[in-house]
């Protein structure tokens, strides 16, 4: 992360612009890019959605601005970029609004409308760019496939003032710096919070050290995986952080369960190093941390693959964290308790001994009340 790509925010944390492309055959990623250079939009990031076929295209453009203006700008932006070849004089029939179309027809009166004109040319507008982008997705090829929803008077005088461009811009959304830095910060302590929260259960269900050995083991878990989207330089979101907070609490689901074989084994084993207890209590669990991790493995596997592009980020953090979580349950979380243990004794102290909670003490009162009998 601070010698790669560091940690690449999305524009839910960044803030940013975001226009949504459709093309009418296989975009080229590098024509694009260049494209974007020639007007001055060198940071721009291209990224597919969805599957291959659909030909769509986001752009993320590093304007911050979050009025109307600046929605329009973003448009604009990428319309003038991607239009080489547009006739001098002439408007792009897929990128213009229902408006604009009326406002022409209204000006040109193909139909002789009269009174009722302004209504009439709205209604032949609104066909036409539903047309466009509900039934053909935005991007239409030919000026005849208007002639089944609209006058064909209408679709004609079209034809001087209007030409079709190989793609259309069907959204753009803002999202202002201000909640990008608010959105951060409350990603940052929804972490925090769990963590604390985990340690505080924890130290109250087993003891302390249990506590610091589960979260040291799920920061671990949230650092690699974050690592991972920093070598494959895949922008975090905020289904990325909701898949973070669903490892936190996976993970240390299965440190518990070893946690409480050791706790069980304890009682069991008490003349047993407590090495040989957590080796022992993992053997006992690894078959089902096995099974339960590879089920689940392989069906996020499968939302990675076969989910889209909408949920890959979500599902490409829940299968790296799984492989790491199940490895760090194991080899992190359990032999931090030896190394503490071994830690007290290095320095003299007796290490403590887990019995289970409200036990204890009963035992000990009633050998006394033995001890007093006799």
């Amino acid at each position: 992360m601070l010698f790669w790509h560091g940690i690449p925010l999305g524009v839910d944390f960044r803030g940013g612009t975001l226009v949504y492309v459709k093309f009418s055959h296989t975009p080229d990623d590098n024509a694009i890019r260049a494209a974007l250079e020639r007007v001055g939009l060198p940071r721009a990031r291209i990224q597919r959605l969805g599957v291959p076929a659909n030909n769509e295209v986001l752009i993320d453009l590093d304007v911050r601005e979050t009025s109307e203006k600046a929605l329009d700008q973003g448009k604009v932006q990428i319309i003038n970029a991607l239009e080489t070849n547009a006739p001098a004089g002439k408007q792009d029939l897929n990128n213009a609004s229902s408006l604009t179309i009326a406002n022409y027809l209204l000006e040109r009166d193909p139909l002789h409308a009269g009174t009722d004109a302004s209504q009439r040319y709205a209604a032949q507008a609104r066909a036409m760019v539903d047309y466009r982008d509900k039934t053909k997705g935005g991007v239409l090829s030919s000026l005849d496939e208007l002639k089944n929803v609209a006058d064909p008077a209408a679709v004609a005088a079209l034809r001087d003032q209007f030409f079709l461009s190989d793609f259309g811009v069907y959204q753009v959304e803002i999202v202002g710096p201000q909640v990008g830095k608010q959105l951060q910060s409350q990603a940052k302590w929804a972490v925090v919070y769990s963590l604390a929260g985990m340690l505080v259960y924890l130290g109250f269900r087993f003891e302390w050290i249990y506590g610091v050995a589960a979260v040291v083991t799920v920061f671990h878990d949230t650092l690699i995986t974050v690592g991972a989207f920093s070598l494959a330089n895949k922008e975090i979101s905020l289904t990325v952080i909701a898949a973070i907070l669903t490892l936190i609490g996976y993970s240390n689901n299965d440190t518990i369960v070893i946690f409480d074989r050791i706790r069980e084994n304890l009682k069991l084993m008490r003349r047993e190093k407590l090495s040989e207890v957590v080796n022992r209590s993992i053997n006992q669990t690894l078959s089902r941390t096995i099974l339960t991790a590879g089920l689940t493995f392989l069906t996020v596997l499968a939302l990675y693959v076969f989910g889209g592009e909408v949920l890959h980020g979500f599902s490409f953090a829940l299968v790296i964290g799984i492989l790491i979580g199940t490895y760090s349950s194991i080899a992190i979380a359990a032999p931090i308790l030896v190394a503490y243990q071994d830690w007290r004794s290095g320095r003299g102290k007796r290490p403590p001994v887990m019995v289970a909670a409200g036990k204890s003490k009963p035992a000990m009162s009633k050998e006394r009340g033995l001890a007093s009998g006799r």
